[in-house]
């Protein structure tokens, strides 16, 4: 008789739903909005709401209830403290999942990326966090609360400071920087004292980070002492928040530390990762290999949920299994 899983990688802008076999064969897939508690006006109800909506008629349609699975994995955004853990697993079980882990997102891309499904995670995508799972099972996560956490990484971060680096060359007795024509340019400000109009009007609303991330990339890699000093400040606190995942879990030997979000995968400029290594180096207690998240975080839910399933990480064929159908989804 079949038994099937559940992993769910749930964001701050859209869901993925994936139902599996234990032997790694896909069933179904969807992609849903958010599921968020923090984008909720009624909160945990909201995040209820959207789950029961996506997942009963999915398995429905397979003839399943989410009691009848033997795993279910979720990976969500805005478990922060154990609070809205709490909250978020006890909605789990108001869905009917009786064998299930929810978690941080963070933790997602150590079940991705690594087979023996333990390691440290740093995310640098919109925002920042880092999680790590030691050997025995003990999870950690630093950051993801705001400033007193150290979230000082991210791209809505960077996007920040580089637009405050501008106006403070504009209107304070900041240092030059080539970021100033570019970001005018971005901006389509052709006068200095336009600048503050242009981003009063981008603070009023939700706006893309990505052009300024890669102005500031830019800006570094042609020798830019402000774009440089930005990122190594970056780096720095990213390096904090791994490296204390590292120093507080009972590790031992060589650490593995995952990369993952838009901010460290996609620029092809590496000054960011090589500060980054250079001060882990520094802070962790141990030696530590850093790479890249070359797979969907989503496979980590996935992974997971087999993992509670099998009553250990799954590794050989399964494993194969579901990083190729997950790769075939092209998400």
């Amino acid at each position: 008789m079949k038994q099937y899983v559940m992993g769910v990688d749930g964001g701050n802008t859209k869901t993925d739903y994936f139902l599996f076999d234990t032997d790694g064969h896909l069933i179904d897939y969807q992609r849903c909005g958010t599921c968020s508690h923090e984008r909720f006006a009624n909160g945990y109800e909201g995040s209820y709401q959207a789950m029961k909506e996506a997942i009963e008629p999915m398995l429905s349609k397979h003839g399943l209830k989410a009691s009848d699975l033997v795993g279910a994995a979720f990976g969500l955004a805005g478990v922060d403290i154990l609070k809205q853990r709490l909250e978020l697993e006890e909605v789990a079980r108001r869905l009917g999942f009786q064998h299930f882990v929810v978690d941080n997102d963070s933790f997602l891309g150590i079940k991705a990326a690594l087979p023996k499904g333990y390691g440290v995670c740093s995310i640098n995508g919109t925002g920042t966090v880092a999680g790590g799972i030691a050997p025995n099972g003990n999870r950690l996560q630093v950051g993801g609360i705001g400033d007193v956490s150290g979230d000082e990484a991210g791209g809505a971060f960077i996007a920040r400071k580089v637009l405050r680096a501008v106006y403070d060359e504009l209107y304070r007795c900041g240092t030059e920087t080539m970021m100033t024509e570019k970001v005018m340019t971005e901006l389509k400000v052709s006068d200095k004292s336009l600048y503050i109009e242009a981003i009063s009007e981008l603070y009023s609303h939700r706006f893309s980070h990505t052009p300024f991330v890669q102005i500031v990339l830019d800006c570094a890699e042609a020798g830019d002492e402000v774009a440089i000093s930005l990122l190594d400040h970056v780096a720095m606190q990213l390096a904090n928040s791994a490296a204390g995942c590292v120093n507080h879990l009972p590790f031992t030997g060589e650490v593995e530390v995952v990369l993952a979000g838009s901010v460290w995968v996609k620029p092809t400029f590496p000054i960011l990762r090589q500060r980054f290594v250079e001060y882990m180096n520094q802070l962790a207690n141990r030696s530590v290999k850093v790479m890249l998240l070359s797979l969907p975080p989503a496979t980590g839910a996935v992974l997971w949920a087999l993992e509670l399933a099998h009553h250990k990480p799954v590794e050989g064929l399964i494993r194969q299994r579901v990083i190729e159908q997950i790769e075939t989804l092209g998400l």
